[in-house]
């Protein structure tokens, strides 16, 4: 090949792969300017690897969400406030899969009003929550500490590109559609058993790395999410296991699970011991508590029982019919 010929075929397919290069991007990291962005395409978050090597905030809250156990767990570096799992263990491959639990909306749709609090919530108090509820934390770290403002500097480089207020497809946890009947914990133990035992063990605490940290986390038990967590909502666990688990061997298009095993492992595993915690604060107007909430008091008039394990649609329409 004539040299001339040479640089001209390496510039097309350097050109070609920047093109392909920034699609892919696009894709993956949401499209900057409102005008481009399109709340139907799938939002798929970037990996580690892409995160500029001078953006070391955000570097460094990639690895407390990946390794939290390391730098905040019962051991860690940092400070030992959290049950030893990483907030991965729920926001999978760092909080950028679509129906993961992922973070591509917290950027966007933070600060926001949370009938939870009953007020304007920011992204501080958002990790917070999570460090005090799923991860069981004594105390949340420091607002203006190097690991919180690192955690929001990655939250907001994966959503960089989603215009305020609007969230992308794929945002959370996918809903899934209610039973006609109660969960079931007894057929729950059974799916439990086929399909989760083999990561999270016979007892369901888990299972560690040679390093001590987790590799599977546990799912009941002193060191697991407590009872004031989002995912002891059993629509959150359900819509979660269904869309993501086993882990590695689905995705949200090809579940594993039917709806039924979903609901019912939901309940069988959140039926089993965890710690207890409870937010006094939580939920100042009641009649705003989801309908799969599991502590009372609720101004419906349905039990704490049917509220945790169903059936949940009597509680729909007796509440539409309250409205009216």
């Amino acid at each position: 090949m004539k040299p001339h010929c040479f640089v001209k075929t390496v510039f097309i397919l350097a050109c070609f792969a920047l093109v392909i290069y920034a699609c892919d991007s696009s894709h993956a990291h949401g499209v900057a300017g409102d005008s481009q962005f399109d709340s139907t395409r799938l939002w798929v978050g970037w990996n580690k690897y892409h995160i500029p090597e001078r953006d070391s905030m955000a570097r460094y809250g990639h690895e407390l969400i990946a390794n939290t156990s390391y730098y905040l767990g019962p051991k860690g570096i940092v400070a030992q406030i959290t049950n030893g799992m990483n907030c991965q263990n729920c926001h999978l491959n760092g909080g950028t899969l679509p129906w993961g639990n992922n973070y591509g909306a917290v950027a966007s749709m933070y600060p926001q009003f949370r009938a939870r609090s009953g007020g304007l919530e920011t992204i501080v108090k958002r990790i917070s929550d999570c460090m005090e509820r799923s991860l069981n934390a004594d105390k949340a770290i420091d607002s203006n500490s190097k690991e919180m403002r690192s955690i929001i500097a990655y939250m907001n480089w994966l959503g960089d590109g989603i215009p305020k207020g609007r969230a992308p497809k794929g945002t959370g946890i996918m809903n899934i559609p209610y039973l006609d009947r109660a969960a079931d914990p007894q057929k729950g133990q059974a799916v439990y058993v086929s399909k989760c035992q083999r990561c999270h063990g016979a007892d369901g605490h888990g299972q560690k790395k040679t390093d001590g940290l987790y590799e599977y986390p546990p799912l009941w038990g002193e060191n697991s999410y407590n009872t004031a967590a989002g995912l002891y909502r059993l629509s959150r666990f359900a819509g979660y296991v269904k869309h993501n688990m086993p882990f590695g061997e689905v995705e949200y298009h090809n579940p594993q699970l039917t709806d039924e095993e979903a609901w019912d492992v939901a309940a069988f595993v959140n039926s089993q011991p965890r710690p207890s915690k409870i937010f006094k604060e939580d939920w100042p107007d009641i009649s705003k508590k989801p309908v799969d909430h599991p502590f009372g008091p609720y101004a419906d008039g349905f039990t704490e029982e049917q509220h945790k394990y169903g059936p949940f649609q009597p509680i729909i329409e007796a509440r539409k019919k309250q409205k009216k």
